[in-house]
């Protein structure tokens, strides 16, 4: 989900060893205007493939999986020679292999929504609570009242978080400021508040909300889900695994003889491998080679599926007849 610290900077830049007087010089439009189009623009590109690329994950998982294991149980029971065997048991396969995967991919997200929000609740907690004497800093002082031991926390966390980018204490404070600064006045509006209201408490925990995605963000570097992401990826893989495992039974609908379908299925399987191992691959690390590599990562691992599953049904197949 694209928050502040996605579109916009949290770290200061290295700064150019070209001044704008030098771009005048050599010709370049350092104009406020065309810098901004371009900071929004790169900011909003950059933002955009975060839920692309979890639909993709899911679509990779499940066709991938759907390639795979009907291919592997259909080439299994076409060495039986019944087509309408492989054709129900192919199917049976297909449909419980689907719910399966979508509801597993459903339950995942949920599990990691319910993370997120526990963990975001903790830190809220711990953020407007004084922290314990063995957390606090060795100097500060020993008379702080509850609330300004919990403001330093706050404080401290975030300098904390900023010192694992090298930035200095003095650079770091206009942010803890803008972060923490909100907050804190909440947290005065509440003390002076005798009896606080729900409208008081809604308020302090809005205000605490920049404090508080940083902290989920960039100190525990973990993404809110989207609401809509526990159903959108069960669907995504449930549909992505039935698309997958279809294409290896289509022969088997065409044809009458089980082993001029078994070959078709492969060959068609065959080239479908290489294809979706070459563009999983090539979309992810945008290399040829990268491609090439899983092409022929994932046709191994179906003639390898495949063949295991032919061999051991045919085994089975020949020990119990009589």
């Amino acid at each position: 989900m694209a928050y502040a610290s996605e579109t916009s900077p949290l770290l200061p830049e290295p700064r150019s060893e070209t001044s704008a007087t030098g771009l005048k010089a050599q010709g370049r439009d350092v104009s406020p205007g065309r810098c901004s189009s371009k900071s929004s623009s790169s900011s909003s590109s950059s933002s955009a493939p975060d839920g692309l690329s979890d639909t993709l994950r899911d679509i990779i998982i499940g066709f991938s999986d759907g390639l795979t294991v009907p291919f592997a149980l259909t080439a299994g029971l076409s060495s039986l020679g019944s087509t309408r065997l492989v054709i129900m048991g192919g199917l049976a396969e297909l449909i419980s292999g689907m719910i399966s995967m979508g509801l597993g991919a459903y339950l995942a997200a949920v599990t990691e929504r319910d993370r997120y929000r526990s963990q975001r609740a903790a830190q809220a907690r711990a953020g407007l609570m004084p922290p314990l004497r063995s957390s606090t800093s060795s100097s500060a002082p020993s008379s702080l009242s509850p609330a300004a031991a919990a403001r330093l926390a706050r404080r401290e966390d975030i300098y904390a978080i900023l010192d694992r980018y090298a930035v200095s204490r003095a650079a770091a404070t206009p942010l803890v400021d803008e972060l923490c600064g909100r907050v804190d006045d909440a947290d005065d509006a509440c003390n002076d508040t005798t009896a606080a209201s729900h409208d008081v408490v809604a308020a302090h925990d809005a205000d605490s909300d920049a404090w508080l995605r940083f902290k989920m963000d960039v100190g525990l570097r973990l993404d809110e889900p989207e609401t809509h992401a526990a159903w959108l990826s069960g669907v995504t893989m449930g549909l992505s695994y039935f698309v997958g495992g279809l294409v290896p039974m289509l022969p088997y609908f065409a044809m009458d003889r089980v082993s001029d379908a078994l070959l078709v299925s492969v060959a068609v399987t065959f080239v479908i491998l290489l294809v979706f191992g070459y563009a999983k691959n090539y979309v992810a690390i945008r290399t040829h080679r990268a491609g090439v590599w899983g092409a022929l990562q994932t046709l191994v691992i179906g003639v390898l599926a495949a063949g295991t599953s032919y061999a051991i049904v045919k085994a089975l197949d020949r020990g119990g007849s009589p």
